[in-house]
């Protein structure tokens, strides 16, 4: 089950994550690498819901979006069932490159933030190019 809220300036774009069994551990807590999983979900959903169909971009013009960098801070575990909410905001817009600042929460309740550094390549021969000139302007200030 997912659900968003808007991306409006005053609150971070957010997507609601069910932890099911396969999220899991043998401790029934969410297994640290599937937070990754839930963040990109956000970030898709994020650019998604502001006209930016990742698909198309990457079959009609050979742009494609990987993983520069992580950097992640566990706080508390999510658990089986839990409804968790999952933040998406770009932070620092630049040339090549998307820095999202990310927080997955439940209620209130602050379990893991992030900064993610999204790079845009080629989606053949995964240089760098610049972000789309339309993806850009949603995101500078």
């Amino acid at each position: 089950m997912s659900e968003m809220r808007g991306a409006g300036a005053a609150a971070p774009f957010a997507w609601q994550q069910r932890v099911y069994y396969q999220h899991t551990d043998a401790s029934g807590v969410v297994f640290h690498a599937n937070y990754l999983g839930f963040m990109e979900n956000a970030r898709t959903e994020l650019l998604q819901s502001l006209g930016f169909d990742l698909g198309k971009l990457l079959r009609e013009d050979g742009v494609c979006f990987v993983v520069h960098s992580a950097n992640i801070n566990y706080r508390k575990p999510a658990l089986l069932n839990d409804l968790l909410t999952v933040t998406a905001h770009v932070a620092e817009p630049r040339r090549a490159r998307l820095v999202f600042a990310q927080q997955v929460l439940r209620g209130d309740e602050l379990l893991v933030e992030a900064g993610i550094t999204i790079a845009c390549v080629d989606a053949q021969s995964y240089k760098p190019i610049p972000v789309p000139a339309g993806i850009l302007e949603k995101f500078e200030p």
